[in-house]
Parts: C-alpha cells; structure tokens; sequence
C-alpha cells in the first residue's frame, strides 16, 4: 500500500512537470504571444499550487523556494505561488506520540508533565504543541512529521527527474541556467530544515549573540530533550509583530519598532555570520514592553567572512564606478556561470548605476522592470540561494517596517540603523563611508554628466544583441521543435506500420524518425557551441 502511494505521489509530481514543458512547447510552436503565454503561466501556477496543497509534505517547502526565484522562473507564475504557506492539517496524535517516544526512549509522562494533544502550529515540516516540564516549566515542542522522511526520499527523487528531463527538453535558455545547482541548493535548504539538532544550534548561537542587546528575546533551548526530530524550547507570549491594534493598545510607537527591527537585522546582513533567512510576523513577537522575540531558526543564511569580504569590494566597485572590481566580486561571489563574459556584467552595472533616479521614476514601472527581468535572464547570472535567502530577509524586514509605520520611506527608517553600525564599526567601514559621499553627485557631477550622455546609446545597443540573442535562442528552439515533431511521427508511424503489417509505412517512418533524431542532436549541438559564444562575448 505503502508502495503504491509512494509511486502514485511520484506520477502525480512527474506528470505535471511533463504537461507543463508539453504545454509551454506548444505555445513556443504555436507562436503564441507574450501575454498568452503569461496567461499560461499563470494558470501554470494554479495547477501547481493546487497540486502542493494536495500532496502536502516537503512540496510545500519547494514551492515556497521556488517562489523566490523569480531569477530562473516565470514571473506570472511566482505571482501565483509567492503567497504559497503551510496549509497542512495536524497530525494524527497517536503518530505523534510513536515519535515521541521514539526519539527520547520512554513514555512522554517521563519527561513532561502535561502535554496538550491539539497542535497550536501546523506545517509542512513540523507541528508545535504546548507543554509543560516535569518542573512546571511552560515549553513549546516541536515534532516532525512521521511521513516527512519518507515523502523527501521521494520527492526529491520526483524532483531529479524533472530537472533532467526540463534540463535537455524545455524550451528555455538551459546553457544559462545551471539546474544541478538548482537541485542541490533546494535538497540542501530542505535537509537543513528537517535536521531539528541544527535548528536547536543556531537557536543557542542566535541567543549568545543577542545576550546583551536590549530588547531582544531568544528562547531558552533544552537540549536534553532535543533530538533531529524534536525541538524544546521555552513558551513565550507575544503578539505578532504585523498585530497593529494590539502594539496600540501596548502604546508602542510603530516608526521607533521599525527603526529598531533594522538595528537588529542590518547587521546580521552586512557582518560574517548567520542571519534569519525567515523573520516574517509570526517569527517575530512583540511584547507589551516592546521586547522582540526571535523564533523559528529552521531556516537560516549564512555570510562567510570570504562573502563580507567581496560584498565590500562589491559595494566599493559600484561606489567608486569601477564596475570590472564589481563583476569580479559578484564571479567570486558566485553569481555568474561558469565561462561567464565579466564585460557583458561590466556594462550591465555601469548602465543600472548610472541610471538618473528622477528620469527612472517618470518611466513605465512595470515595462521597465519586465525588460530588465528578460535581460537578467538572458546573462549567464543565477542568484545562489544564501543571496536569495538575504534578499528575502530584507525584504520581509522592509514590509514588516511598512506596517509598522506605513507612509515612511524604508531608508529614512533605515537610516539610523547604518549610521549606529558604521560608528560602532572598525575604521575600514568609515573608510567605506567616506568613499560613498566622494561618490555623491556633489562630488561627482562632470562624471556623472558625461556618463549620462552615453546611457541612451549603450541601453539601445545592448537591447538590440539582447533582442538578436532571443531571436537566434528561438530559431535554435523552432528547428529543435520541428525535429522533435519530425521523430513523434515517425514513431506514430513505426507502430502503425507493425500494426498493420505495413513494410513501407515502417520503414519509411523509421527513416522520418531518424532524420527528426539526427536533427534534434545536430541543432542541440549547434545551439550548445552559440550559447558558449555567447557567455564569452
């Protein structure tokens, strides 16, 4: 039985994966239109939410990941999974108590006093009930789920089947995205999450780093009932911080929480070391002295100091407009492919900076940003997941501060933040600062002059090769389409020849077929050698 849902959960996964290449290479065939193929997209995402919310499990959890790489995904299928949360019922109680017991080697009356049976928090990965230790202690534990280590085997098997088969079959710019790295970030963010040991570490790191800042609470841990798959930690109340009506009702002024919030994350994301990849308003509580209480420390990034080091000279190429020391940061950095052409980065910073803001912002928003979208995707560029994870930080801080105190620019609430970290920071972050004022239009207007002359015609030549570059991907992808077409006949026509006993009809479909095959390699091959030309020009 067993068995059976497990091969049926890995049809379900598959055969949508297929539907949807066989789907968007019709439309590619078809010539469809940009907006019919959003469209398509669109009801694309449906589908696919839909059919997490069905089969449950660490699915969820891939869509969450995937909804963040906007990167590599169409954009009007991200709208329709980027809200995608934990909608999974709890539990039987009984599994529940089997794992308990499990994991600590005895009754749950041996280590807790009281234990309430209803789930206060129901995920993909996990469920949290309420407590209470054989001390009166009030605690929160966190269990696993008894088939979660099961459908992952699973799922990721689904999951490595699809990448191969979209890797050599979907018509999308394969040579420019690299789909093992995609597979091994998703495979290792979702193990990380399901090792509750590592979770309950980085909860005892987060508490010794927040030890003495004012304000902030990280729940105290007990490792003696910690196992991989259950996590103890203490009970906190609070209220969510996006919970507007009760931060009024604990006279909290929202524009000094927000100024707050980015004192207390800004240097998780610009300093060596682990931030909160997930600090939505339901692992952020306020309490009613304004303390902030950190939970949830399953998902998490992590800064190198190899990383701090290229983000400064990242941050210093950009200041100084030395755009070649940037794209060798970012190369370092690991955001460009393999062989990638450093110039065509280069050029592509030095037009995004030089870009008057004023002029920007009387510009078409959404025609902008899509033609920007489609020439990201058509770099040799891919956003590695622990950058994903910072952006994603960032911007749920950044949305948390609008609520807090909506109508108030994001950097004037970060502000004070920067400065409080540049003055209690080493001399090479004054350093830094001195060289982003000499950087300013104040001191830079004949530069900034000049460069802004030659925007225009540097944006017009790189939209041209771009335009040139998606018009050869497509003739590339048509003849690869007729030849698949070509061999799907020829292989309709070898079955019917056997069928009927026809020897010309076979034979002459196993010719049509092999011309379709030899076709679809030779024009893979040639499509392989451009692209190469491409990310070296």
């Amino acid at each position: 039985m067993k068995s059976q849902r497990k091969l049926w959960r890995m049809w379900k996964i598959v055969s949508l994966a297929v539907s949807i290449v066989l789907r968007t290479y019709w439309y590619e065939l078809r010539g469809k239109s940009d907006t019919e193929k959003d469209r398509l997209w669109e009801k694309i995402g449906k589908e696919f939410k839909q059919t997490l919310f069905e089969l449950n499990g660490v699915l969820i959890k891939v869509g969450q990941l995937m909804s963040i790489r906007e990167d590599v995904m169409p954009k009007s299928f991200v709208d329709q999974i980027k809200d995608l949360v934990d909608h999974v019922p709890p539990s039987p109680w009984e599994d529940i108590e089997k794992v308990l017991e499990s994991e600590w080697k005895s009754p749950v009356s041996m280590k807790l006093l009281s234990l309430d049976r209803e789930a206060v928090a129901s995920a993909s990965i996990g469920e949290v009930y309420k407590a209470r230790l054989t001390d009166g202690t009030q605690v929160a534990v966190k269990v696993q789920r008894p088939e979660i280590p099961v459908l992952v085997k699973t799922d990721f098997r689904s999951l490595a089947i699809i990448l191969r088969f979209v890797r050599h079959f979907a018509p999308i710019p394969k040579g420019l995205i690299n789909f093992k790295m995609l597979y091994k970030e998703l495979k290792q963010v979702i193990e990380q999450e399901l090792d509750f040991y590592k979770e309950m570490n980085t909860a005892i790191a987060f508490k010794e780093r927040f030890k003495d800042h004012p304000g902030v609470k990280v729940p105290d841990v007990y490792p003696d009932l910690c196992t991989d798959k259950v996590l103890v930690m203490e009970w906190v109340e609070g209220v969510r911080l996006n919970d507007t009506s009760e931060i009024a009702r604990f006279e909290l002024e929202g524009e000094k929480l927000g100024k707050r919030l980015f004192r207390l994350f800004l240097p998780q994301w610009l300093e060596a070391g682990t931030f909160h990849a997930d600090p939505h308003a339901g692992n952020i509580l306020i309490q009613p002295d304004g303390t902030f209480v950190l939970l949830d420390f399953g998902m998490v990034g992590e800064i190198s100091k190899r990383d701090s080091v290229y983000f400064q000279q990242l941050l210093e190429g950009i200041l100084l407009k030395d755009y070649r020391k940037a794209a060798e940061a970012l190369a370092q950095l690991g955001f460009l492919l393999p062989k990638a052409s450093l110039q065509s980065i280069e050029q592509l910073l030095e037009e995004f900076v030089s870009i008057d803001m004023e002029q920007f912002k009387q510009m078409d928003l959404i025609a902008v940003k899509k033609e920007m979208n489609e020439m990201m995707k058509s770099l040799p560029v891919q956003v590695p997941t622990r950058f994903i994870f910072l952006g994603r930080s960032f911007a749920t801080i950044e949305g948390l501060s609008y609520t807090l105190c909506p109508g108030k620019e994001t950097l004037d609430i970060m502000k004070p933040a920067f400065l409080d970290w540049v003055k209690n920071s080493d001399r090479n972050k004054w350093d830094l600062l001195l060289k982003w004022i000499a950087s300013q239009p104040l001191f830079q207007g004949i530069h900034r002059f000049r460069k802004l002359i030659d925007v225009p015609n540097r944006m017009i030549q790189q939209r041209d090769e771009h335009h040139i570059n998606v018009f050869q991907f497509r003739l590339y992808e048509n003849h690869k389409k007729h030849a698949l077409t070509l061999f799907i006949i020829g292989t309709f026509g070898i079955f019917f020849g056997y069928h009927f006993e026809s020897e010309v009809l076979w034979q002459g479909s196993a010719a049509l077929s092999g011309i379709g095959l030899l076709g679809y390699s030779v024009t893979g091959l040639k499509q392989k050698r451009w692209l190469n030309t491409v990310k070296n020009r």
